[in-house]
């Protein structure tokens, strides 16, 4: 039998790190169980990494992948005149970077501070490779994102724009802070990025997001908070914006 090599669960080791993750049941570290948990802490690093940091760069080599665990990070793609399409923004729990093709195929920043662990490509295809559990969690990240996809080329190729600023606060929508929460008292949007970066993934106009956000606080569908977010006072008149079911001004 093999012998396995010692772990110190104490605190500050990598082990331990793993032990007390937050997020560890809501991404693909999940898979593993407690018993082989020392497995992915030697596997992994931790990083803190500041807002405006390049996480992964389109065309680069794909040498290394990262699990989101604090934080958000925008994934865009760049045409040779500098325009970019921001495609989507990984949160806690999102995988970044995962390809089978030898460089990455869009870029990676983070919008405010970030942490994240980060597996290079050895490592990551042996843990792979001995645990199919692993894999299976990893491919089920890769179909979520498919999906993902998709809704993303709705919004793009057939909603308007009070549709897409409002898919795009439901989609950004916190979890009830409390079970007893009643949509009465609202519910709040997670929004690190600025206005030209939410204009970017809706692919509208800063001035039009501007615009629609407002109509909406007008309307009282939404309202603002002191530290300038925003609280959704009717989820279910905003959903009824998302999917086409209230008439209102189609902006482009």
């Amino acid at each position: 039998m093999p012998l396995r090599r010692r772990f110190s669960t104490e605190k500050g080791t990598d082990l331990h790190r793993c032990l007390v993750c937050d997020i560890r049941a809501q991404s693909v570290c999940s898979a593993i169980d407690d018993t082989e948990l020392a497995i992915l802490a030697q596997a992994s690093k931790r990083l803190t990494l500041p807002p405006g940091t390049s996480v992964v760069e389109e065309g680069s080599p794909a040498v290394a992948f990262y699990n989101v665990t604090s934080g958000t990070v925008k994934l865009f793609k760049s045409l040779p005149d500098g325009r970019r399409q921001i495609t989507g923004f990984a949160d806690i729990g999102h995988f970044l970077g995962l390809t089978n093709a030898e460089t990455y195929a869009f870029s990676a920043e983070t919008v405010d501070t970030v942490q994240v662990c980060r597996f290079l490509r050895p490592q990551l295809e042996t843990l792979l490779t001995d645990y199919p559990q692993f894999e299976r969690r990893l491919l089920s990240e890769v179909t979520d994102e498919l999906a993902e996809a998709q809704e993303q080329m709705l919004l793009l190729g057939r909603k308007t724009a009070r549709e897409r600023v409002a898919s795009f606060l439901l989609n950004r929508m916190l979890p009830p802070a409390s079970p007893n929460q009643t949509e009465s008292e609202g519910c709040m949007v997670s929004l690190p990025m600025t206005r030209v970066d939410i204009a970017d993934y809706l692919g509208l106009t800063i001035e039009t997001v501007s615009r629609t956000i407002s109509a909406l606080r007008r309307e009282q569908t939404i309202t603002g908070t002191d530290n300038h977010g925003i609280r959704v006072l009717s989820v279910s008149r905003l959903t009824d914006l998302a999917s086409g079911q209230t008439s209102g001004q189609n902006n482009r």
